[in-house]
C-alpha cells in the first residue's frame, strides 16, 4: 500500500509552516514536526505535558544523513542500522545542527533510520529530520494503534495522516541503544 499524495503534501504543508502532524511510523503512532524549529518542538512539548528533561528523537531517511547531526559517528553505528531487523533508535553523543530544545541536557540525540513507505516519502520531500514522539500524554501508556491515541493528541495536532489509520496490529516502540564515540553501547529498551 502506497501513501496517498495528499497525505503527504499535507504534512509538508504543516511542517514546513512548523505545525505538528499525527503519523504512522515504522513502529508506533507519532507526534511529529520539523526537527530544525525551536517553536514547533515547544509545541510538542507543551501537547504531551512533558518535561524538557526529557529529550525528542529524530528520524530519517537514510544512514548517510546521520553525519549532518552528528559530531563522530563510531563505525559500528553503520552496521547496527544495516542489520537490526527490528526497527533500532541510536542515541549518539554530540549532537550538531539541531535546535537545543530537542538535544538532551548532555548533548546526545537520538535518531532512527526508518524503513516505512509513508516516513520515508515524507522524509524524502521535506528534506529535513522531523521529530518523532509517541502520540500520548506524558506518563500514559503508548498507543499501539490509531485507536488508542486520545482525543486531547488529536485535536491539538495540526494534521492527522490518514495512512494506516485502520490498521489495529499492536506495534511497539523501538529498541534505544546508547552508543558512545568508540563504539561502546548499552541498550537503555529493548
Amino acid at each position: 500500500m502506497r501513501p496517498e499524495a495528499q497525505d503527504i503534501q499535507k504534512s509538508l504543508d504543516v511542517l514546513r509552516n512548523g505545525g505538528l502532524i499525527l503519523y504512522p511510523t515504522d513502529t508506533i503512532w507519532g507526534i511529529g514536526c520539523d526537527a530544525t524549529n525551536p517553536e514547533a518542538i515547544e509545541k510538542i512539548f507543551a501537547l504531551k505535558g512533558r518535561s524538557k528533561e526529557k529529550s525528542l528523537i529524530i528520524l530519517l531517511e537514510n544512514e548517510n544523513q546521520v553525519a549532518s547531526y552528528v559530531r563522530e559517528i563510531p563505525d559500528v553505528a553503520y552496521d547496527l542500522i544495516e542489520y537490526t531487523e527490528k526497527p533500532l533508535t541510536i542515541v549518539f553523543d554530540g549532537a550538531k545542527n539541531l535546535p537545543e530544545n530537542l538535544v538532551n541536557q548532555d548533548g546526545s540525540i537520538g535518531i532512527r533510520i526508518v524503513n516505512h513507505p509513508f516516513c520515508s516519502e515524507l522524509l524524502k520531500r521535506f528534506r529535513k529530520p522531523i521529530v518523532s514522539t509517541s502520540a500520548n500524554l506524558s506518563g500514559e501508556p503508548s498507543p499501539k494503534n490509531f485507536f488508542d491515541i486520545s482525543d486531547e493528541i488529536k485535536d491539538g495536532v495540526d494534521y492527522i495522516v490518514d495512512y494506516e489509520q485502520e490498521s489495529v496490529g499492536n506495534k511497539t516502540p523501538s529498541t534505544i541503544m546508547k552508543l558512545d564515540p568508540s563504539g561502546k553501547f548499552s541498550f537503555l529498551r529493548k
